[in-house]
């Protein structure tokens, strides 16, 4: 669900609170070369995330310049992450969660590299040649690549994993920063529109109390939504979708 949305209002930011957004994920249940079922190993790198886990039983393998480290998820774990983290869901038992994420649903939306090898890593079209699923693909191929593009991405995880020193890590780190740098305008627009007008409303809702003005309470909305797409192909599964994320 977006965060998006402003009104004409005072303090007139009408999206989720704070400025997340949310969707539904089923892990994929694929397995993998190492025997691991699950998802595709990313990292974004200006949102925090979270796993609310709704049903069955994984965990999260995290990458980061701390080490290699394993968090179980079953229902009820809420487990989280901020920017520059290296996650990997794996699907031991039908793997349920909602996700939270930071800015409007950027996440889904922009900000996230998969760990290719370095040799798809140069340049944003090489990049997208082996990442991107075209929309009016016939399903069978969405899954296809999918797939693909999973397996290609934990040829590079594995590689990061095993690296023995911190340079391949942070030459990942570069590397990823290049590539998402011509679209850092638009995500600093989706920014000012969401968290940044979600905090600025707050902000000026005190002013108003600490001058004993309550009218903005007479504004007071109630808002609800079904996602807009479901099982759509992503990076760690099968997502039902809210608009504008």
């Amino acid at each position: 669900m977006s965060a998006e949305g402003l009104t004409g209002l005072p303090g007139g930011f009408t999206g989720l609170p704070g400025g997340v957004a949310v969707s539904h994920l089923s892990v994929y249940d694929w397995p993998a070369a190492d025997g691991v079922c699950g998802g595709t190993p990313h990292l974004h790198l200006t949102c925090s995330e979270a796993y609310v886990v709704t049903g069955g039983r994984g965990a999260v393998q995290t990458l980061t310049t701390y080490g290699y480290e394993v968090t179980p998820l079953a229902a009820g774990t809420v487990a989280w992450f901020t920017p520059g983290t290296i996650h990997r869901l794996v699907n031991e038992d039908n793997l349920r969660i909602t996700v939270l994420m930071q800015n409007s649903g950027l996440p889904e939306a922009g900000d996230a590299v998969l760990t290719l090898p370095p040799k798809y890593l140069t340049d944003p079209e090489t990049y997208a040649a082996a990442t991107v699923i075209p929309a009016d693909a016939p399903e069978a191929e969405k899954e296809r690549i999918a797939r693909v593009r999973r397996d290609l991405a934990l040829e590079g995880y594995m590689a990061l994993r095993e690296a023995d020193g911190p340079e391949p890590l942070a030459a990942f780190h570069e590397a990823a920063a290049a590539l998402v740098r011509p679209r850092l305008a638009d995500w600093r627009e989706r920014w000012r529109r969401g968290a940044e007008a979600a905090a600025a409303a707050t902000g000026e809702q005190l002013d108003r109390l600490e001058r004993g003005d309550a009218s903005h309470l007479a504004e007071a909305a109630v808002r609800a939504e079904q996602p807009s797409a479901y099982g759509k192909f992503g990076m760690c599964g099968r997502l039902d979708v809210y608009r504008g994320t």
